[in-house]
Order: structure tokens, then sequence, then C-alpha cells
């Protein structure tokens, strides 16, 4: 059964596209299908991927029609998939017509379940994993991927104003997990862009202390590796560099987690 992880965080810029795209090469470098979704209007994970955009369509079309109640057939679901023969993952790319989603959602049946609609396990037979990278926002969309989600990643930066968010996030995560998904599991809090200042340590220190069973042991440094990744349209995972095997070893701590 395919496994679907929200990468997901109000706060931008704190490393949310960077681990969707290098968890997702680390897990297909133990050998796993990994399919990632861009969930984002900004389609920054698109971006990354190399993605200049093409005639076929993209998740915000799926989206629509499940919205519009048109019935989507696996075929549909296949005209979105691209490949990423480098990056070793295959990747629905997000596009500006997405930033219309909570118009279109609005009056949909059951909104908070489109995406949910759309990721039919009996569409995801080839994949182990699906990773989603959600926008920086608590709106619909995030709502959806949640819904629709196993689990969720929370990438933290180690930086001043860290929790800012991060609790209404959380909070949101019990709610849905209440109310629409009784199986969303927060799978871990990521550390992001640490590096050796005192501002850094003390926000890992809190988070340790406040979020004991969930922050990873796991760190992402801060590093000018990542932003040459996002120009070069590679996975730090493909080269030999600390930020590529620290997401390599996050990959194999987050499966251990998400198996037990």
């Amino acid at each position: 059964m395919c496994k679907i992880i929200s990468v997901a965080n109000q706060k931008g810029g704190v490393g949310k596209t960077t681990t969707t795209l290098n968890l997702g090469t680390a897990l297909a470098l133990e050998g796993f299908s990994v399919l990632v979704i861009d969930l984002d209007p900004q389609a920054n994970l698109s971006g990354y991927l190399g993605f200049e955009g093409d005639e076929k369509p993209t998740i915000s079309n799926l989206m629509l029609s499940i919205a519009c109640s048109q019935k989507i057939e696996n075929e549909d679901f296949e005209s979105c998939v691209r490949v990423s023969e480098e990056n070793k993952i295959s990747y629905i790319p997000s596009d500006i017509n997405l930033a219309n989603a909570e118009t279109y959602l609005m009056n949909a049946l059951s909104r908070e379940t489109v995406l949910k609609r759309v990721l039919k396990q009996e569409y995801l037979e080839k994949y182990d994993y699906v990773i989603i990278d959600c926008l920086p926002s608590l709106g619909t969309l995030l709502i959806n991927a949640l819904t629709a989600s196993d689990n969720v990643i929370v990438p933290v930066q180690t930086q001043k104003f860290a929790f800012d968010g991060l609790k209404s996030l959380l909070q949101i995560c019990n709610q849905i997990k209440d109310t629409l998904n009784r199986d969303l599991k927060i799978l871990g809090i990521v550390p992001t862009m640490t590096d050796n200042t005192n501002m850094s340590r003390t926000t890992l220190e809190m988070l340790e202390k406040t979020y004991p069973d969930v922050i990873c042991r796991t760190m992402i440094h801060k590093s000018v590796a990542a932003a040459n990744s996002t120009e070069q349209n590679r996975s730090l995972c493909l080269n030999k560099n600390r930020l590529g095997d620290e997401y390599k070893a996050l990959a194999v701590e987050l499966f251990e987690r998400e198996v037990c």
C-alpha cells in the first residue's frame, strides 16, 4: 500500500521543497518507487525538477475535475505524471492556476477531500511513497493535503521565529486527525538550516524540549550546496556532499519511524 506524506509548514523559506525532492530521491536510492506532488502555486518544486511547462495537465487539472464533480480515471491520473530520470522519481507539477483553488474548491462537495479523491490507491499501485510539497498557508489546499496523507513531516528552520506558526500547524493536524483523517500521524519535525550560532543551538534545544517525541535526530545543515542543487535541477543525494548524506540519513530515520 502506498504511503502518502505531506511536507508542511505555514512559514516559508524553511526547506519544504528541498526536503521534498531530496527525501524523495533518498528513498528512491533505497529502492522505493516515489512520486512527488507540487501543491504550491509558486511551483518551486516543479522548477527544482526543471519543469518549464508543457501541454500535459497538472495537479490543478486533477483537482478542478474532482471539484466540478467530474470523474477521473487511471489514465487521467497517469497523463499528469512526469518522470525525472536524473532524480530517479516521478512527479506531478503545479501551475499558477492552483492559486485559484480556494475559489473553485469553495463550492465543491466535501471540499476537504478533493485531493484524497484524486489520490486513490488504485492510481498509486506502482508507488511506495507519494510526497506532497505543501504551500506555506493554513488554507484549503493544506487541509486537503493533510486529509489525504498518512504522515506529516514539518521542516523547521533553527533560527529566530522558528516557532511562529508551528503550534498552529500542529493544532490543525490534530483537528484533522479528530475529524477528517484518524490515521494522520506527525512523522517528524525536521531541524533545517542548522549552523554553529547560538541562535541555532538555542532553537534546537527548545524544539527538543518542546517536542521530544517527534523531533528528528537527523538535522539538515545550512549550506550553499542547497541553492546550487536547485539551480542544477539535481538532488543533493546524487552528489557526494554533507547535505546529501543528511537527507539519506533522514530517509532511513523516517522510514524506521513510519514502519514502527
